[in-house]
């Protein structure tokens, strides 16, 4: 029987959390298997903050203690719905390109601001 991706993906990125490499991980996955993962950190010690995403997809955050608290205060609501500062502020810790971040905030925001502009 061979492991779900995900599943590999995981031990992978445990394996750069215990290295320093990262800080922050998510990872999206059945119920089932952020159950299992959620045991192994757990049992490592390792923070975690789950986010329920539908009946078959679950969000596991992993990483830093004061990385998870900030996820924590900002992913309130599904990730879609995110401001973009919250969006930008996620895709930083997550350790994502830090000038494809800016760009996508701008886009964002000008969005944002156009369709203000366009109710006025």
């Amino acid at each position: 029987m061979t492991r779900p991706p995900v599943i590999s993906y995981f031990s992978q990125y445990l394996y750069e959390y215990h290295k320093g490499v990262r800080l922050l991980f998510l990872l999206t996955m059945t119920p089932h298997e952020a159950m299992a993962v959620q045991k192994r950190l757990e049992k490592e010690s390792v923070d975690h903050f789950l986010q329920k995403v539908s009946l078959t997809k679950v969000n596991v955050f992993f990483g830093r203690s004061a990385c998870i608290e900030t996820i924590r205060h900002i992913v309130t609501r599904p990730l879609v719905d995110l401001t973009p500062e919250q969006d930008f502020i996620l895709g930083s810790l997550l350790g994502y390109d830090r000038i494809q971040q800016c760009e996508r905030y701008l886009k964002q925001a000008k969005q944002i601001s156009d369709r203000l502009e366009s109710v006025h």
